[in-house]
């Protein structure tokens, strides 16, 4: 649709109507560089802004970080006013933010300080966040409030600048649970050698969140597992009252790897008293770590009365194995199930899963068992039993 700029300019906004406001949209967008070179536009463009229906708002908004600074001021005025919608100053945080000039980032924190409105100010927090480093100063002064503390924290959890660091150190000992959190989960990322000890402290938390994500982090520093001695700090978190830390403690370890790891996470995989949820996550572990040590104490646990569902997972990471040197083993702690008429090839999901496996560890001397599983009654075991003997034997028919 054409439309008459000058026609526009001389009419009154509030006479407007949403066809208007959709040509004026079009034909801004149609040629970017109307907006560098008829600054004039910006305010027609603001009152399309103003008086635009939600998708309308929504298109403008692009159009309106195209003016770049010269629409800072006017987009301030309308954050700072108390009576405009919230939708608006919702839209300007928004526009504000992907400005990311110095001269926003005062207004969004007067935003958090003063603003009742709570969506605003999660809003101005996140902004405030993508915005980067230029915004650190002014939360870091935010952080001396206890109303704006945790807003100010989660902006700053989200700065992933190393100049973060020394005012998230502030606050890892603080009263509130998510202020704590947040500030673990952050410093986490950093490779400072005044974090690991804050991690070690945290992973005797009382809140289990900021346990559970201190010991996450130290999964990401491996190369201080001797130094702090972190499978020894790690090893009392397999018994911890929640679940979900015990499940990062395994995690964690089995990425600091080493036989010592498989010797503490074997006693607590076959404890009776261990929930199958975390007997599978050590069960993985074990795999994860790709060492002899590993798979021999998933054959050990084959011995001890396990329930089924665990016995499947053992059978299926043994299937993933990929390092040459492992794969022999694992086939022979799968033939040797079979051979010895093992308890949990009576399942009939679980022999399936032993026929799946030797088939992607591809090994020759696998053939005649699973040639001898083509006759067992159950038919998903033999269907599964030809394709391995396919997978192993290409191109043969079974």
């Amino acid at each position: 649709m054409a439309i008459d700029i000058p026609q526009f300019l001389q009419k009154s906004p509030t006479t407007y109507n949403p066809a208007d406001w959709s040509a004026l949209i079009e034909y801004l967008q149609n040629d970017p560089d109307i907006v560098k070179n008829q600054p004039h536009l910006l305010e027609l463009a603001l009152s399309a802004f103003y008086l635009g229906d939600f998708q309308q708002r929504w298109e403008i908004s692009k159009i309106l970080t195209g003016w770049g600074k010269i629409a800072i001021p006017l987009l301030i005025e309308i954050l700072e006013d108390e009576e405009a919608e919230e939708e608006l100053r919702w839209y300007v945080v928004r526009i504000l933010g992907e400005l990311r000039s110095p001269e926003v980032v005062q207004p969004l924190v007067n935003l958090l300080n003063h603003s009742e409105n709570e969506e605003l100010q999660a809003i101005a927090a996140a902004t405030l966040g993508q915005m980067g480093k230029i915004a650190i100063t002014a939360l870091t002064q935010l952080l001396q409030q206890e109303e704006t503390k945790l807003l100010a924290v989660r902006s700053l959890s989200q700065i992933r600048h190393k100049e973060t660091i020394t005012p998230l150190l502030t606050v890892v000992n603080d009263a509130n649970n998510t202020i704590r959190l947040l500030a673990i989960e952050a410093l986490s990322s950093f490779h400072d050698s005044r974090i690991p000890p804050v991690l070690l402290q945290a992973i005797n938390d009382v809140a289990a969140t900021v346990r559970k994500v201190a010991i996450i982090g130290l999964g990401f520093r491996p190369e201080l597992r001797e130094e702090l001695d972190l499978v020894n700090q790690l090893q009392p978190r397999l018994f911890d009252c929640n679940l979900e830390v015990c499940c990062a403690a395994v995690t964690t370890l089995s990425r600091l790897g080493g036989d010592a790891v498989a010797e503490n996470l074997f006693p607590v995989l076959i404890s009776p008293y261990t929930p199958v949820i975390l007997q599978i996550e050590i069960v993985r572990a074990l795999s994860w770590m790709g060492t002899t040590s590993g798979l021999k104490y998933l054959q050990t646990a084959f011995s001890h009365p396990l329930s089924p569902t665990v016995w499947q997972e053992m059978v299926i990471v043994l299937g993933r194995v990929k390092q040459s040197d492992l794969t022999l083993l694992a086939t022979d702690i799968l033939l040797e199930l079979l051979e010895h008429k093992h308890p949990a090839t009576a399942v009939n999901s679980v022999k399936s899963a032993i026929a799946l496996s030797l088939g992607h560890l591809h090994l020759p001397k696998a053939i005649p068992s699973l040639t001898l599983l083509l006759n067992e009654p159950d038919p998903q075991v033999r269907l599964h039993a030809m394709a391995a003997l396919k997978a192993i034997r290409p191109g043969e028919e079974k």
